[in-house]
């Protein structure tokens, strides 16, 4: 063969290639989509106290596994206490302020009853004498007497009522339904609410990071002491737009971690979002502007994919691990392809 031959078979043998390369990317790009632009996430808790108070005690470490409800940190619970036992003896007093007004309020019926009593015995002798003056039996000044104090005695069983209706708004209701007990042991309940939130606990399972306590130190209500890590793994990944256009919720795919070269793990599609940062547009007054580019194939939009995997991880992978993400088709030999492109794309990633 001589050297024009075999430089035209070479031409002929690149030719194929490059058509067999660019045929293989565009069905590839339909039927098997990938992408690199993927991540391990792990939802992220920031544990802060909801007291104000000086830091007694640091149960944990960074990077230390904890589980729900494990004590990460303590806040001195001296105040607290006293604010306890503060509210406990506000609801003693309310109660012996009830008991005092339950005398009153007797005290008051009685006086009640008794210028009840008075009045109609008043009465009655001003109607006597308002009879005997007819019949000139007494004098004028002796009925005037006695009508004078049957009103005193009217009024004065007026006023007797007039006070025990206000003790009786006074004391309120009886028993635990009081007002007064009611909100006592409100205050009671919130003080011991406090004393509890002194320990601040894990709610859910994770691992400490980022931990800049020291026994001692003053930390404020709300303000952050350390992040917790949480032990479920979720993978995001970011498609174009045509890749995942007929992609739905419970679609299998493969995940490839960089840090596993060829080490493949079963995922499911859980959600598409429904938009992103580009499309979101705020109506601040100003004049709109529209995206210029000089670019003859505009760049495609990318959106992003949540997955979960199917079985735990055997090792842990940090938040933010980066992966390689295979849709898999439904199509017994486009899936055998898309299981081989993915292994051969994450060990060219070990490499490089």
């Amino acid at each position: 063969m001589t050297p024009d031959q075999q430089f035209a078979r070479l031409v002929r043998i690149a030719m194929f290639g490059f058509a067999f390369v660019f045929i293989y990317f565009l069905i590839a790009d339909l039927k098997m989509p990938v992408t690199t632009e993927s991540m391990a996430t792990r939802s992220i808790t920031k544990v802060a106290p909801q007291v104000s108070g000086r830091i007694d005690m640091v149960n944990v470490r960074n990077n230390q596994m904890v589980k729900k409800g494990d004590v990460l940190f303590k806040i001195d619970s001296r105040p607290f206490e006293l604010a306890v036992d503060e509210a406990r003896l506000a609801l003693e007093q309310a109660k012996q302020n009830n008991q005092e007004l339950d005398a009153a309020l007797e005290a008051a019926q009685a006086n009640v009853r008794a210028a009840q009593s008075t009045s109609e015995q008043r009465n009655r002798e001003a109607k006597r004498m308002i009879n005997l003056l007819k019949n000139h039996g007494v004098s004028q000044q002796e009925r005037d007497t006695a009508v004078s104090n049957a009103q005193s005695a009217r009024a004065n069983l007026l006023a007797a009522k007039a006070e025990l209706e206000k003790i009786k708004v006074t004391r309120g209701l009886a028993g635990e339904e009081n007002l007064t007990i009611r909100q006592a042991q409100n205050h009671l309940k919130q003080a011991e609410l406090n004393l509890s939130y002194t320990q601040v606990k894990a709610e859910q399972d994770g691992l400490v990071t980022n931990l800049h306590l020291e026994e001692g130190s003053f930390k404020s209500a709300g303000s952050p002491a350390l992040a917790l890590v949480s032990n479920k793994v979720d993978i995001i990944a970011d498609f174009r737009e045509k890749n995942i256009a007929y992609t739905n919720a419970g679609d299998i795919a493969l995940v490839a971690f960089d840090g596993r070269p060829g080490q493949l793990f079963d995922a499911q599609v859980e959600s598409i979002d429904a938009g992103v940062s580009s499309g979101q547009f705020d109506a601040n007054g100003q004049l709109a502007t529209p995206t210029s580019s000089d670019r003859w194939v505009r760049d495609a939009q990318r959106l992003r994919l949540h997955l979960s995997l199917m079985e735990p991880l055997d090792f842990s992978a940090a938040a933010g691990a980066r992966t390689t993400v295979q849709l898999v088709p439904d199509n017994v030999f486009f899936a055998f392809i898309a299981k081989l492109q993915i292994k051969f794309i994450s060990l060219l990633h070990y490499i490089y």
